[in-house]
């Protein structure tokens, strides 16, 4: 942390942990809404189509979590509402724009790591100079503080 006039400026992975616990909070609440929506219009379309459209229902939250992710950290803002939220921004470690695919993956590989290692995956984030955790590194993704 530096401090120039008496303003404090953040180095590029200045509590960069703790935002990104944040931003998984505001984003799991947001998928989760949309998931509620879509349930509703799932459930709509399985009273048409005689229960078939209700087989959704088992694949429906990470669908939408992966299109979730995809679009925000593939578009303009390149990151999601809860990382823009907390100041963080998605980045490539080549310096490349990310695509959906990249956003795609990488809540992919969040999700599995979570369901074997649950919160260890934090662990990895404390070995790093950047706070990279390994889905981060298996992608080549470095979450930043946007400037």
């Amino acid at each position: 942390m530096t401090v120039i006039d008496n303003a404090v400026l953040e180095g590029p992975y200045e509590g960069v942990r703790r935002k990104r616990v944040l931003a998984f909070l505001v984003d799991f609440t947001l998928v989760t809404l949309l998931w509620l929506g879509a349930s509703v219009v799932v459930f709509f379309l399985g009273v048409i189509t005689f229960g078939l459209a209700w087989l959704l229902y088992g694949g429906l939250f990470p669908i939408i979590a992966i299109l979730y992710s995809g679009a925000c950290v593939g578009g303009e803002h390149q990151a999601t509402p809860g990382m823009r939220s907390t100041g963080l921004v998605f980045r490539l470690e080549n310096g490349e724009r990310p695509l959906f695919l990249h956003g795609a993956v990488h809540v992919i590989l969040f999700y599995v790591s979570v369901t074997f290692l649950t919160p260890l995956i934090l662990i990895v984030s404390f070995f790093n100079s950047r706070k990279r955790m390994l889905h981060d590194m298996l992608i080549g993704a470095v979450i930043a503080n946007a400037r």
